[in-house]
């Protein structure tokens, strides 16, 4: 295996759980599943859909989100947005997720100073 696809797997991997971060954020207002991946991206986070959308099942199934089937446009969109379960978990991901950050900056930054 070459050096690059050993970065390509650490990448994808330190983008696995971003991503979950980054979804539960857009869904504190209401998205269907093509508006928040149209959303996520014009912030810079491209997301495929057979990516997307099986997260967000999961994430219904964790009860983490709440789903509404309504027409727009004459089609049946579902649409997703956090449960009051994914509120609480936004807000301790995201305090962790700072915490993290945090603490990476410092060790990277201290490497830096050598």
């Amino acid at each position: 295996m070459s050096e690059s696809e050993h970065y390509q797997k650490l990448k994808l991997e330190l983008r696995r759980g971003v991503l979950i971060l980054a979804v539960l954020a857009e869904l504190r207002e209401e998205h269907y599943g093509y508006s928040l991946r149209k959303t996520l991206s014009q912030k810079g986070l491209d997301i495929d859909e057979g990516t997307l959308y099986p997260l967000m099942r999961r994430l219904e199934k964790q009860q983490l989100l709440t789903s509404d089937w309504r027409e727009e446009n004459n089609r049946k969109k579902r649409f997703y947005q956090l449960s009051e379960i994914g509120i609480t978990t936004l807000e301790q991901l995201t305090q962790d997720w700072q915490n993290v950050e945090s603490t990476l900056n410092n060790i990277l930054n201290s490497c830096d100073e050598k």
